[in-house]
């Protein structure tokens, strides 16, 4: 199952840290687990208990993190 199909389900603290790391590849075990509490959904684990996403997961991650950017922006630009 992929992280698009979960990500409402996820703490914000959660969400924040796949906003705030876009890039990552490969979940360490402590967002995997927080992913496993919230959603009951158990993704597939290396030996060391890490979580290697998807192309679609990784894709689905950065236009969140981009979304979130652009909300930031937006909210901190003064008005006219």
């Amino acid at each position: 199952m992929g992280i698009d199909k979960v990500w409402d389900q996820l703490e914000p603290e959660t969400r924040q840290w796949l906003i705030d790391n876009p890039g990552s590849k490969i979940l360490p075990r402590a967002v995997v687990a927080a992913i496993t509490k919230a959603t009951g959904v158990e993704f597939d684990q290396d030996r060391h208990g890490e979580t290697l996403l998807s192309p679609a997961d990784c894709d689905f991650i950065r236009t969140a993190a981009n979304l979130d950017d652009a909300r930031r922006s937006e909210s901190s630009s003064p008005r006219s």
